[in-house]
């Protein structure tokens, strides 16, 4: 089956989607994007997804081109045009085409775009031993709770870890923890989960939300608050999640190791609940 994507009305060939140059979302980055996994063929969380969605439109003066209903039919669609049980939908709205001035246009028409592929999710090998990571400092802009497709910082950011042969860099700003450069993070100190709170510095992330939910079911202590760099660097365990990456264990930090220097005992219980909601919930229900 070929790759189909959505775009303004119409499905069709991946590589037959076709949009202006003038599209503000090629010349500004001026737009907004979500990334729905999606469980045999089930869009997990889609309601969470689209509110998000709307966080972000409103965040950027754009107007939800869709209803919730009108969105939900046309992903269903794109997924079921797609051979993969399991897969990762990804959709743009942007400001559309206009002269390339700075300001809003006054009159212009979104362009709308989605696309789904295969959701691969974290080797065994890498559950088993953990990732390497680095740090940076967050240089991103003030606006981090907007899914903008403006996304150059992030960009240069997971480079800097590519580069490094690691998995990810971990972000600190004036002194304390936000995120990664597609994740959020998690520590772990003395048995007790915590994260930085929900903020204009940090993505509010689904699967987040889903790793608070588990370990609090599973009676792990929770505190969302500020972290200081060096109360994460001395951190017994470190984790980062994502619709991708799921749940993985940092086991070093800038070459150094974090606890242990191996998976940590709360990852594994964590990492086992959020399989077994995987298999029980993500892939039973919408």
């Amino acid at each position: 089956m070929s790759d189909i994507a959505y775009l303004n009305g119409e499905f069709l060939p991946l590589d037959q989607a076709r949009v202006s140059v003038l599209d503000r979302g090629f010349i500004f980055g001026d737009g907004v994007y979500e990334v729905i996994p999606v469980y045999s063929r089930r869009p997990f969380r889609l309601p969470g997804h689209l509110a998000r969605l709307q966080l972000s439109l409103d965040a950027t003066r754009l107007a939800n081109p869709m209803t919730d209903a009108e969105w939900s039919g046309l992903i269903n669609d794109l997924i079921a045009r797609h051979g993969a049980e399991d897969q990762s939908v990804y959709l743009q709205v942007t400001r559309g085409v206009a002269k390339r001035d700075h300001a809003f246009p006054k009159e212009s028409k979104q362009t709308v775009f989605m696309m789904s592929s295969p959701l691969s999710t974290p080797a065994k090998d890498l559950v088993d031993n953990g990732v390497p990571c680095i740090t940076a400092v967050d240089y991103r802009w003030l606006k981090c709770d907007v899914k903008s497709v403006s996304l150059l910082g992030n960009c240069l950011l997971r480079q800097s870890a590519a580069d490094a042969g690691a998995a990810e860099v971990v972000l600190f700003r004036d002194g304390h923890l936000t995120e990664a450069s597609a994740s959020n993070v998690f520590v772990v100190g003395n048995g007790k989960l915590f994260s930085p709170p929900k903020n204009h510095l940090i993505l509010p992330g689904i699967t987040h939300d889903v790793v608070l939910e588990l370990a609090a079911a599973i009676g792990i202590a929770i505190e969302l608050r500020a972290i200081p760099e060096q109360e994460a660097r001395s951190a017994d365990e470190i984790w980062v999640t994502s619709s991708t990456k799921e749940v993985l264990a940092v086991v070093s930090l800038d070459g150094r190791p974090v606890g242990t220097g191996k998976p940590g005992p709360v990852f594994k219980r964590v990492y086992q609940a959020f399989q077994e909601f995987k298999r029980k919930v993500m892939r039973q229900a919408a």
